[in-house]
């Protein structure tokens, strides 16, 4: 069970957003490097950073941050926000990125997603963004058709390294995070599954290693480390012991 710090980039600052709302964004840090390297020294092994109005503008914005974050740190990242095609995709593979996440592109173009898991194996990720349990893309502007359970078996057989699934309607906002569920997606599939959204508390951290959700294969933080709600020290012990 990986926990994941996330940086959410915004204008070149590191934020969070309550609801997915770009206009309620709360500014954390201006300098996305040094949280990148706080986080790294209290002893995180993974990155989670998200290229919000790249998200909104599917392509690449805050390229500038992201390459500081990875000239700071030694630990592997995971990106999502805008990366729409192979050319993108590559990029930042090539750059440091450990693992691209594709969001809207897995519902607009799945074929991409396959091409791209069979060039990069292992480097691919997708990520689910629920509400209301339809999928919703665009930077979360749009909503599909689509439930979660159907996005993830189109992609069973693809390569997926993992999906980051995140609930909307929690993320931001400190409600805990929507484990039944995230467990029931990972139960659907073979992909490894990654919770997000609603994270609040060193609780939901123990919640994360009851046996009915031991299926998962980590879980996102934001919000609740900014503000203190989560000891980093308390939350890797817990789950290093587990």
């Amino acid at each position: 069970m990986i926990l994941f710090p996330a940086i959410d980039l915004k204008d070149g600052q590191c934020v969070r957003l309550k609801l997915g709302e770009m206009d309620d964004a709360t500014v954390f840090n201006d300098d996305p490097a040094a949280q990148a390297r706080s986080f790294q020294d209290q002893g995180f092994e993974w990155l989670h950073i998200v290229d919000l109005n790249g998200a909104f503008a599917g392509k690449p914005v805050n390229a500038p941050a992201v390459d500081a974050i990875l000239a700071a740190l030694t630990i592997p990242a995971q990106l999502g926000g805008g990366i729409r095609d192979m050319a993108t995709i590559e990029a930042w593979l090539e750059k440091g990125i450990k693992r691209v996440i594709l969001g809207t592109i897995a519902v607009r173009n799945p074929d991409l997603v396959r091409e791209a898991c069979r060039a990069f194996p292992g480097r691919i990720a997708v990520g689910i963004d629920a509400k209301g349990g339809k999928v919703a893309v665009e930077g979360w502007a749009e909503t599909s058709e689509l439930t979660a359970i159907e996005l993830a078996s189109r992609f069973e057989d693809a390569g997926v390294a993992a999906i980051i699934y995140t609930d909307i309607e929690r993320d931001g906002v400190l409600k805990g995070l929507n484990l039944p569920a995230t467990a029931e997606l990972a139960r659907s599939t073979t992909i490894p599954v990654i919770a997000s959204g609603g994270l609040a508390s060193i609780e939901d951290v123990r919640a994360l290693l009851q046996p009915e959700y031991a299926i998962l294969a980590g879980a996102i933080t934001g919000r609740a480390l900014y503000d203190g709600r989560i000891d980093p020290a308390e939350a890797l012990a817990l789950l290093k012991a587990a």
